[in-house]
């Protein structure tokens, strides 16, 4: 895994679970008022069902595959001895460090099947963006995120995002730029004990 490279979406799983539901929604609706018009209720249900079911997919599924594919990487990482001194979930990413063997694992929303772990070394840049737009009162951010460069790959891990934006000294802002800024000063503590 040290020497695999970045891959934050797996294209074909992306594809699934975007275009899988819609196929079966159309086959479905396809099948109801073609084969089946003569039977209501049946047409009915080959309607309706579907589509209830990829709404829920879409809105469930994604996270439910993360989350436990998220829970057997950290089970197969403290099998090979991985300490998570520091685990962030960033939504789209989670981030463990282990501090003092200076390792860093990684796994995506989008690409939940692969998990990726390499030194601390391999991180080029860590630095923390707090989104800031505008000027004057206008002046705000509605995502702060922390960004790591590996290998020529940026990774960005949102700690705080909105639908609106925030004045830059709100509590939002500044508790998404402390965690920011604490989860780049354990990477910098990481890279220092092994380097």
């Amino acid at each position: 895994m040290e020497t695999q490279n970045i891959k934050k979406i797996h294209v074909l799983y992306l594809l699934c679970y975007i275009l899988v539901p819609i196929a079966l929604i159309v086959l479905c609706g396809w099948l109801g008022a073609v084969v089946y018009s003569a039977q209501g209720s049946l047409a009915s249900m080959l309607m309706v069902v579907p589509t209830v079911l990829s709404f829920l997919w879409w809105t469930f599924g994604g996270r439910w595959i993360y989350h436990r594919k998220k829970a057997s990487v950290e089970k197969t990482l403290e099998e090979e001895g991985f300490t998570r001194n520091h685990t962030f979930n960033g939504g789209g990413c989670t981030v463990m460090v282990d501090v003092n063997r200076g390792q860093v694992a990684l796994v995506f929303f989008w690409n939940p099947f692969d998990y990726f772990v390499f030194p601390v070394s391999r991180i080029s840049k860590a630095w923390v963006d707090d989104g800031r737009h505008g000027i004057g009162f206008m002046e705000g951010s509605s995502r702060v995120s922390f960004l790591l460069l590996v290998d020529d790959v940026k990774v960005r891990v949102n700690t705080f995002t909105s639908n609106k934006r925030w004045r830059m000294d709100s509590k939002y802002i500044l508790t998404g730029i402390s965690k920011a800024d604490m989860m780049v000063k354990v990477l910098e503590a990481a890279g220092a004990k092994v380097g």
